[in-house]
């Protein structure tokens, strides 16, 4: 049989077809436009999404049986608002997570509602990114869309149901939200209240690998495939990812080294930290998962060389960076503020400890390690609350990198292991129909059956506690520089 994965993104939808041994048969992109009504707004308009999915969609699955199509499963770009009207019309353009208009909102829901409460209701604080927010800012600005809304969706939901016909939703993209009890998973009915919306408005939630459905009649006929398609509901992005690298099970631990860096911890259990440092959300293999992250990983690497030293020979640049643990100069990667642990937008990226003897290399290797210190942070939140970690996954650009890989086995004190597929949300996707369909029993199963490490990076016990000793003094620049972050503003 063979499965499709779908992975909604914030500039292109990528389609992977996969047999039922995890064998890649054809992969598609489309890309749509991405609008910027005014400074710090993110819109697009959904149907752009769903024209792009049916003509990606025909091309990927042109070569094949069609009758051997078994699922169709997602991964969306989160945090997104998409709202219905009684015709199941799409009101207004959707909000993306990139939209940074609801900081007055974000402020109300922190401020005067309050974390805790926040925190308690939701097991998260709110943030710009976040769907609640856009909600109350529709409220405010735009009474007569909100007065409108019969349906609040997610990106991939809406897609799910343009296939399906049905409103749905799932547990780890709900998540994200902050107006899901991410603990009982379930509706926060005091969310929905401060927000003015019913439940009743709300998508009907699944597990990610729950079938929903089966394409309708007439999604079926605009794709040329048979109504026998199972729709599966899917996850949000990262959750998604963490299936397509087997990051699912107690423990199991992805780190992504791309543009901004995610440390994705899977736990068998709910728990969040005292400060709400991490977020804590429901994981795609029926669990829960904590993640943390930084907002310049391999973008501040990219921004020293392309910008500051001006080359591409990034493996060049590092070949003589041979003594991990001995670097004097320290680097602050806050190039775009930073999220974990800090959440502080007013952040800047800062080197410090340099000497008439610093060298180009010793600049590189504080980028390097920077990074590394940064996705510490999140890492020790992570065991504060109980999880051990021995070893990690990495993907990502940055994962390329052999030396950076050696940098963060030695920093976090973990084997770094490397897997078999780069596809990471769409092949998780396309893991999720596999199991919604029932050919694996469960996600762990079938990633266990699926996904094999291919090279592993071990520490080593001298240079791990050189950097012990270095994060030491990293953990301390922040606060140190902090007021003075906020007198460059």
């Amino acid at each position: 049989m063979l499965y499709i994965g779908v992975d909604l993104g914030t500039s292109s939808v990528k389609l992977l077809l996969m047999d039922e041994n995890g064998d890649i048969k054809s992969i598609v992109t489309r890309e749509y436009p991405l609008n910027f009504p005014k400074p710090g707004w993110s819109e697009q308009n959904p149907e752009d999404w769903y024209t792009s999915l049916v003509d990606g969609i025909k091309e990927l699955t042109d070569d094949c049986n069609k009758a051997d199509i078994d699922g169709i499963s997602f991964s969306g770009q989160m945090h997104g608002m998409v709202i219905l009207d009684e015709n199941d019309k799409v009101i207004r353009p959707a909000i993306l997570w990139n939209d940074g208009r609801t900081q007055a909102e974000c402020d109300y829901l922190n401020k005067e509602i309050g974390r805790e409460k926040i925190s308690s209701y939701t097991a998260n604080i709110a943030l710009t990114g976040f769907t609640a927010p856009k909600l109350l800012w529709v409220r405010k600005h735009e009474p007569e869309n909100f007065a409108k809304i019969k349906k609040v969706m997610l990106p991939k939901d809406y897609i799910a149901y343009r296939l399906s016909g049905i409103h749905c939703t799932d547990v780890s993209d709900a998540s994200g939200m902050l107006l899901f009890d991410v603990k009982n998973k379930c509706w926060s009915k005091e969310m929905l209240e401060i927000c003015g919306l019913k439940e009743e408005q709300m998508a009907k939630i699944h597990e990610s690998s729950q079938v929903v459905g089966n394409l309708t009649k007439e999604a079926a006929k605009e794709l040329g495939l048979p109504e026998t398609i199972k729709v599966i509901a899917g996850g949000g992005d990262q959750a998604v990812a963490a299936v397509g690298t087997g990051t699912v099970g107690a423990g199991m631990c992805n780190v992504s080294l791309g543009t901004s860096g995610v440390v994705f911890v899977a736990s068998q259990n709910f728990a969040v930290d005292d400060k709400n440092a991490l977020h804590a959300f429901c994981h795609a293999d029926g669990k829960y998962h904590f993640m943390g992250v930084m907002l310049s990983a391999a973008a501040s690497n990219k921004w020293w060389m392309d910008e500051i030293i001006g080359t591409k020979e990034y493996t060049k640049e590092q070949e003589g960076i041979t003594k991990l643990g001995e670097n004097n100069v320290y680097f602050l990667p806050y190039l775009m503020g930073e999220r974990t642990p800090h959440n502080n937008s007013n952040a800047r990226g800062t080197f410090i400890g340099m000497t008439m003897d610093t060298t180009r290399s010793d600049m590189t290797q504080a980028v390097l390690e920077g990074v590394a210190f940064a996705l510490r942070d999140s890492f020790e939140i992570t065991k504060s609350l109980g999880v051990d970690i021995d070893r990690i996954r990495i993907n990502g650009g940055g994962a390329k990198s052999s030396l950076w890989c050696k940098i963060i086995a030695n920093v976090l004190n973990v084997k770094v292991d490397k897997i078999n597929s780069e596809e990471g949300p769409a092949f998780g996707a396309a893991i999720l129909a596999a199991v919604g369909c029932g050919k694996y029993a469960t996600v762990e199963e079938a990633c266990d059956k699926l996904i094999k490490v291919t090279e592993t990076t071990e520490q080593d016990p001298d240079v791990v506690a050189l950097y012990d000793k270095k994060y030491e003094v990293f953990k301390q620049l922040y606060p140190t520089l902090n007021e003075m972050f906020d007198k460059m503003v």
